[in-house]
């Protein structure tokens, strides 16, 4: 029998992570909503909402950051009760401090959560893609405008190349 299962049940640390599980996955879930209309708006190039989007999920982020205070301070909690660093305190180790009865629910809590966080990275990953793709083809067109040359490799001798005067193009070539 290991150390871990001769621990006495703490409800009150257990209440605490069945209720930051909760608050975490209600934020997990608003910041995925928020992501997705992210990517729709970038999809439909809607300026507005891309930074609409951009503004709620930084305020979504810096509440975040409070749970994660939060869950610092009860795996430092569970950390002290089960006699062993904070890094090192496992989800088997934090159930190993509940009520059985409240094992499996925090179980699947975070199963929820990890595959929340898991789908929000993905699509927050899709988001920044498409984001480099539009910009890239925004910096393309201004070159184009400008009549610059697209940013590219210099010589192997180091000295860039002069740029070639535009061509001119007759559209008309009328005489009187």
């Amino acid at each position: 029998m290991s150390a871990v299962a001769t621990i006495a049940p703490d409800a009150t640390l257990a209440m605490a992570v069945v209720q930051h599980l909760d608050e975490q996955l209600v934020s997990a879930r608003r910041l995925l909503d928020l992501i997705l209309k992210q990517g729709s708006a970038i999809r439909s190039r809607d300026v507005e909402a891309v930074l609409t989007r951009l503004s709620e999920v930084k305020t979504e982020m810096a509440m975040r950051e409070q749970l994660e205070e939060q869950r610092t301070r009860i795996v430092l909690r569970a950390g002290a009760l089960l006699g062993v660093p904070a890094e090192q305190v496992t989800l088997d180790g934090l159930t190993a401090l509940m009520p059985d009865e409240q094992v499996d629910g925090v179980r699947r809590r975070s199963a929820e959560l990890r595959g929340l966080l898991a789908e929000i990275a993905r699509e927050h990953g899709t988001n920044r893609a498409l984001m480099r793709q539009e910009l890239a083809f925004v910096d393309h067109l201004v070159r184009l405008i400008g009549q610059e040359p697209a940013a590219g490799y210099e010589r192997p001798d180091g000295v860039t190349p002069q740029r070639a005067e535009a061509p001119s193009h007759r559209v008309l070539n009328l005489e009187a």
